[in-house]
């Protein structure tokens, strides 16, 4: 047996009920040698609150999944299938499907030192307003626009993106973005 990534669905807002409920189920049953990791992935986001105050929180990347890393067998799936709030595994009904090597990169490097506390964010020093830029992150991903507005202060800049050939404005992060 190798241990895997699985994917398991979760009641939304729960997710670290459920940690700590597959913890203390892991233990009392002894499966200390089949499930090995529980992650949350989650990122630290820069909110601004009235008056201009910015407040670092962090945030759920995929709000109603738990990671698992885990040995599947049929004493460990039923452990972590029947763990409340657990409702289900992501795959067909039955059989887990485990993540790759690269989509589990990819997801934890969604939460790597650019989204922690302490870590410069990208500034708005080389972006300007009438420049082309590719989206880069996020769901609009590889879609070209071109800027409409850039606040250094808040850390984003608004981007006419063309979407079904009308221009529509959406706010990004610095981050989000790179020069055409």
């Amino acid at each position: 047996m190798s241990k895997k990534w699985y994917v398991l669905h979760t009641y939304s807002g729960y997710e670290n009920k459920v940690k700590k409920n597959l913890e203390t189920r892991i233990e009392t049953m002894g499966l200390e040698n089949n499930v090995f990791a529980i992650e949350i992935p989650t990122e630290m986001v820069t909110e601004i609150k009235e008056g201009g105050r910015r407040v670092e929180s962090e945030k759920k990347v995929f709000p109603g999944y738990v990671l698992v890393r885990m040995e599947l067998d049929d004493r460990s799936w039923a452990a972590v299938r029947n763990t409340p709030g657990v409702t289900g595994f992501v795959g067909s009904q039955g059989n887990p499907a485990p993540l790759t090597r690269d989509e589990y990169n990819k997801i934890m490097g969604m939460r790597s030192d650019k989204n922690r506390p302490g870590t410069p964010k990208k500034t708005s020093s080389s972006i300007e307003v009438g420049q082309s830029v590719k989206v880069v992150s996020g769901p609009l991903a590889e879609f070209d626009g071109v800027v409409s507005e850039v606040s250094p202060d808040a850390g984003k800049v608004k981007v006419l993106v063309s979407i079904f050939g009308r221009e529509t404005p959406v706010e990004l992060s610095f981050d989000q973005i790179a020069k055409i």
